[in-house]
């Protein structure tokens, strides 16, 4: 079970469904659908997110992901990593913990922040590294790409198993601002919303 304030932000999450534009619809239901079919083989899929840094929007898709799909108990296992390492912003990590995510503190100039959706569920680490770091699926995996730049500068991924562009704006144009709260709650929101939409057209 979904932590409660974390199951709210999923009400949240699916009541702006209706936002998602059609094009945006149809390339969800299309991975849906070849998600659907490797889970109806008994594979799990592992989804990597990915952006440039691998601090903001691949960890929010990264959680976001693990929470909606352990909320339709869909078994997908979720990763995040990035095309260079730097940091997990604190700004993200505040907006997960927002959003109703149990973080523990992590320190130093990379920190590890252990991130949990459930109770039940382990903890989940959440650092800047790069997608293909050692902690990450090697193979057989689905890249997620959710920043325009690392799509544009990373068009071909040898050992994925197929490569998907599902890309959102950068919150970091709200950091230092009075509006940083709310823009970065909006694309939590945005994303798990379509995380939302995607899993709930998977069949088991």
């Amino acid at each position: 079970m979904l932590y409660p304030q974390l199951s709210e932000t999923l009400v949240q999450a699916r009541s702006i469904m209706d936002a998602i534009p059609d094009a945006r619809k149809a390339l969800l239901e299309s991975i849906a659908a070849k998600l659907t079919a490797y889970i109806q083989k008994g594979n799990t899929p592992q989804l990597v997110c990915i952006c440039t840094e691998n601090s903001r929007r691949s960890h929010i898709a990264h959680f976001m992901a693990a929470a909606t799909a352990h909320h339709f108990q869909i078994p997908v296992a979720t990763f995040s990593g990035g095309t260079k390492e730097t940091a997990c912003n604190p700004r993200t990590i505040a907006a997960l913990r927002r959003a109703g995510f149990n973080i523990q503190q992590g320190a130093g100039e990379n920190p590890r922040y252990a991130v949990q959706w459930s109770a039940e569920t382990p903890p989940s680490l959440a650092y800047s590294k790069l997608y293909d770091a050692p902690e990450n699926p090697q193979a057989d995996f689905f890249a997620i790409m959710v920043c325009g730049h690392a799509d544009a500068n990373c068009p071909f991924i040898p050992t994925a198993l197929e490569r998907f562009a599902i890309t959102f704006t950068d919150p970091k144009i709200a950091d230092d601002t009075p509006e940083e709260t709310a823009v970065y709650d909006a694309k939590v929101l945005e994303i798990g919303s379509q995380f939302y939409y995607l899993f709930q057209n998977i069949t088991k």
